[in-house]
């Protein structure tokens, strides 16, 4: 038997992570189990969306939190990781002098990945092993910035799409009638000869949804769940989420748009559930660092 580990950081909107994932191999099998999950909510968004630019104040979070994140990536002795940045970076005017400024202080090297390159990422994992040869799947994963979505049919990646309609956005009001026309009229182009779909969840919106309604057990929640805990939780201030759900400040504001667009979604293609199998594109960046280090393997 022997034990790998792998890093992967994904730098959001609303949070940065930091994913520890161990690979086992084992006669001939491979298992990936995670090991640790570290999370920072530094909220790129509010500055990204709303100025532009990203703040010296929140560079200043950022810089030392990929400070840290290197110690303890080189304290784990992790064999290679990767950092992506998705809309938030993307976005910001000042990006590259984040990114080389980051880059002097941490040794990390950020890469800012676009919505297809974020499919592919997510299409590497081990996500087909849950859909079923005849069916169609929709991979959904709700970001502060941005919704990724990926349609999968017969095990396979037909074809995907990025809107700029996130929760940080949404909070802002910054996603017009437009767009969320624009991701309908998508959805409704899809072919699926009548059939139904199935969406997939991704994110930590959906994982915490799923938790309140006490559904996690079953990994899945349906429509009618997803509703009526979304009605419950307009119900109360921001405040109040916290203090009744026990949800953390910076969760409390976005699990609220976060549920409006996964019920949009479900409204425009007709889907009954949501599979929600905690796999999301940390795991996904750590897939294709596992690939490239069998590769380089063959290659000695």
């Amino acid at each position: 038997m022997k034990l790998l580990k792998f890093a992967s950081i994904d730098i959001g909107s609303n949070a940065i992570r930091l994913l520890f994932m161990n690979v086992v191999e084992d006669k001939g099998k491979t298992t990936f189990k995670k090991s640790s999950l570290v999370r920072v909510p530094i909220r790129l968004g509010d500055d990204s969306f709303i100025n532009g630019k990203i703040s010296e104040p929140k560079v200043k979070k950022l810089t030392k939190t990929m400070v840290a994140f290197k110690n303890l990536m080189e304290v784990h002795e992790v064999i290679s990781f990767r950092a992506c940045a998705t809309s938030a970076m993307r976005e910001a005017s000042n990006s590259s002098q984040v990114i080389n400024s980051i880059h002097e202080t941490s040794g990390i090297n950020i890469e800012v990945i676009d919505g297809k390159q974020e499919a592919e990422i997510i299409n590497s994992t081990q996500i087909v092993e849950m859909i079923n040869d005849s069916s169609h799947y929709l991979y959904v994963d709700v970001g502060g910035g941005s919704t990724e979505i990926t349609h999968f049919f017969k095990k396979k990646l037909v074809q995907s799409q990025s809107f700029n309609i996130g929760t940080i956005r949404l909070l802002e009001q910054k996603v017009t009638k437009e767009q969320f026309k624009d991701m309908g009229k998508w959805l409704k182009s899809l072919k699926t000869n009548g059939k139904e779909i199935t969406l997939i969840g991704s994110g930590g919106n959906i994982n915490k949804l799923i938790k309140l309604v006490g559904a996690k057990s079953r990994q899945q929640i349906t429509y009618d769940e997803l509703n009526r805990i979304r009605k419950k939780l307009k119900r109360y201030s921001v405040n109040q989420r916290v203090k009744i759900f026990g949800l953390n400040l910076d969760r409390a504001d976005v699990i609220v748009p976060a549920s409006d667009i996964f019920i949009k979604i479900m409204n425009w293609t007709n889907a009954k559930r949501i599979i929600v199998p905690t796999i999301g594109v940390s795991d996904g960046i750590v897939h294709q660092l596992y690939n490239e280090y069998c590769e380089s393997r063959k290659q000695v």
